[in-house]
């Protein structure tokens, strides 16, 4: 277990100043995994990602002297390759393709399930989370950080009896029966001055409504950021 710990010290160490948090672990079976740069399969990975608004500081300040494409994605790679490099994994991100499934892992690392909204819901920080990438491993790995409130099997979602978030919609954009998000509803809007002024400013509405987790909402200049790749 000390080279574990020693394992994951490093890795906090290394991400503390970014604000990226190790989210979880995942094991994988034989020839499960996604592959390793050596050509053989991840027997265990851990996710990296954010919690709330942790990396908004760093990564702000850094954007700043960046004017390139992607700047999140490319952000996040100048941190998670070099030290995957020194821990002998692999980095993996959801941005590159062949897409890897970054959802499938977090539900498996942390129990989460997708929300109404198509976001994975934690039962802290609600929908105001995300995951910037993951280092692979030829070993196993324990799991990390996992806590009751984390494990828990019942979903966020179960005791909200209003579910806000399928009603605040301007364009109703969002319908859970089936489950569907008609993306060309919602640019539209956002191309109006009511979408200007509504989520384009200060996110999206039917997002913010949700409750669970509302202490740990990006902040303002986070939020435009991200519905401006929507633009």
């Amino acid at each position: 277990m000390s080279g574990l710990r020693t394992i994951y010290h490093e890795i906090e160490n290394a991400l503390n100043p970014s604000g990226i948090l190790i989210r979880g672990t995942v094991d994988f079976a034989a020839g499960e995994g996604p592959l390793l740069a050596g050509g053989s399969h991840a027997k265990s990975l851990a996710l990296l990602g954010n919690a709330g608004g942790s990396i908004w500081p760093t990564f702000s300040r850094w954007k700043q002297r960046y004017d390139g494409a992607d700047p999140l994605d490319t952000w996040s790679k100048e941190i998670i390759r070099p030290l995957a490099k020194t821990l002998g994994g692999t980095a993996y991100f959801p941005s590159d393709q062949p897409w890897l499934p970054f959802q499938q892992w977090a539900m498996r690392a942390e129990r989460l399930r997708p929300s109404p909204l198509g976001i994975l819901i934690h039962p802290q920080y609600g929908l105001w989370h995300g995951y910037r990438g993951a280092i692979g491993f030829a070993g196993k790995i324990a799991p990390y950080g996992m806590n009751d409130a984390v494990t828990s099997r019942r979903h966020s979602c179960d005791d909200c009896c209003t579910k806000q978030c399928l009603t605040t919609c301007p364009v109703s954009a969002i319908s859970p029966n089936p489950a569907s998000f008609a993306v060309s509803a919602c640019r539209s809007h956002l191309a109006t001055p009511a979408g200007q002024g509504g989520c384009m400013a200060s996110g999206c509405l039917a997002r913010n409504a949700c409750p669970v987790g509302a202490a740990h909402r990006y902040p303002p200049e986070q939020l435009r950021f991200h519905m401006q790749a929507l633009d």
